[in-house]
């Protein structure tokens, strides 16, 4: 990495307060942010037809010279870069992935993550749609949960139910206080649930309010796009899912 840009950008993260994070460029088209001691917002955009440039949200987790990736860029060649900036500029050794669900803005680099030796887990579900797909898939599957650790810090993934997709899943950095909730849920500048037709409407709103029920600590909240913020991302969520 030749040129990395520091910059400072306010990002609303509650209903009641906002904080300055350090913002990392490393390209036009990925950016991380720095939310706590151990854990970054990696944000990778892309062209869509529909939608225009469109941003990406993930995590990156680190702990004792270790990384972990939560959902990877759309591309092949972003997760690269996002890879080798991790590499050679923060000089951790990623070892291990987790994706939030199928769709290719979570699993678009899943592949080249296999090819370079990075241990890759995923709820059953999602691995069952990927091999139906013809996609590249994780190696280890969980079902119901899923409790990890990187150095001494834990990571616990679960699967509550539909929303988003039939698969989606939240991860909870205890640590942190950090819940990687991903496209199921939305930033409170969203008017709708957007693209939800591989996922199930009716069962949304249950699913969201187990989230709820389950972090009701949780300091930040991540969404698959747009801003972070706190536990009202939850509760807008909810409100868009069950309007009446």
């Amino acid at each position: 990495m030749r040129t990395i840009i520091f910059l400072l950008c306010l990002v609303v993260t509650s209903a009641n307060y906002a904080q300055t994070y350090t913002q990392i460029k490393v390209n036009n088209d990925l950016t991380l942010i720095k939310i706590s001691d151990n854990a970054f917002v990696h944000i990778s955009y892309t062209n869509d037809p529909k939608f225009g440039r469109f941003p990406s949200n993930g995590v990156v987790f680190i702990s004792s010279k270790e990384a972990f990736l939560f959902d990877t860029p759309t591309a092949i060649t972003q997760t690269k870069e996002l890879v080798d900036f991790i590499t050679d500029s923060l000089k951790l050794n990623v070892i291990g992935f987790i994706p939030n669900h199928w769709h290719n803005d979570c699993t678009g680099g899943l592949e080249y993550l296999k090819n370079i030796g990075v241990k890759t887990y995923a709820n059953q579900l999602t691995i069952d749609i990927l091999k139906g797909k013809g996609l590249p898939y994780p190696e280890v599957e969980f079902k119901d949960s899923l409790q990890l650790f990187l150095g001494d810090k834990e990571i616990l993934c679960y699967y509550l139910g539909a929303a988003h997709s039939m698969d989606n899943i939240v991860v909870w950095i205890p640590s942190e206080k950090i819940l990687f909730a991903g496209c199921m849920t939305k930033s409170t500048n969203s008017t709708n649930l957007g693209n939800a037709v591989d996922g199930d409407l009716k069962a949304y709103p249950i699913t969201i309010q187990k989230v709820i029920d389950k972090f009701p600590d949780a300091k930040m909240v991540i969404p698959g796009h747009g801003n972070f913020g706190g536990i009202e991302l939850l509760t807008h969520t909810l409100k868009l899912s069950n309007p009446l």
